[in-house]
């Protein structure tokens, strides 16, 4: 497919969220190690249900891409802006890499860059948080890589199976972000 290159990174590349890969993310949301992840493990997502949420993930308060590697223009996960505040400049944001084999290759690091970029420099946020489990140390520490900060925790509010963990809140400020591809752009 021939994907939209919104924010183009060395290793991949973020293109306006649609439709089009319905079934790679229904597949992924259903997976129990991303949905685990994401806080979406009792979630029921049909094709059907996973199509109207993506078509729905663009609107007034949020921004929702595709994750695209670069070398082949493979979709490989979902990066978005949520509950985006124009009044008090702030977001949430959340993503995933669907396959395992794609992680720990620096894509999530980078479309977590593109991600600020977008929301600070484009969207002209002044706060992005994300909100995550204490069990999930890959976001933590990619996200602690790109400048984040830990903010607080909601001890023991998530169960699974007989273990209990907390929700981790962390944020970065525009002034703590530091490699905009579109500050490069402008000061060619």
């Amino acid at each position: 497919m021939n994907y939209l290159r919104k924010l183009i990174g060395e290793k991949c590349y973020l293109s306006p969220l649609n439709g089009s890969e319905t079934e790679k993310v229904a597949k992924w949301s259903n997976n129990m190690e991303v949905a685990i992840r994401t806080g979406d493990i009792s979630d029921m997502i049909t094709y059907e249900v996973q199509r109207q949420y993506l078509q729905n993930m663009n609107s007034s308060t949020g921004y929702a891409f595709y994750i695209i590697r670069k070398e082949d223009d493979e979709v490989v996960g979902v990066g978005r802006l949520m509950r985006v505040n124009f009044i008090n400049r702030n977001a949430i944001m959340g993503m995933f890499i669907g396959e395992g084999s794609d992680r720990n290759q620096g894509v999530g690091t980078e479309a977590t860059k593109l991600l600020l970029d977008f929301g600070f420099n484009v969207l002209n946020l002044r706060n992005i948080m994300i909100e995550t489990y204490s069990f999930n140390e890959p976001a933590m520490k990619t996200c602690k890589k790109c400048g984040f900060k830990e903010i607080g925790r909601r001890r023991k509010s998530i169960i699974y199976g007989k273990n209990e963990y907390d929700e981790v809140f962390m944020d970065i400020l525009n002034e703590e972000f530091q490699e905009s591809i579109i500050d490069k752009l402008l000061n060619k």
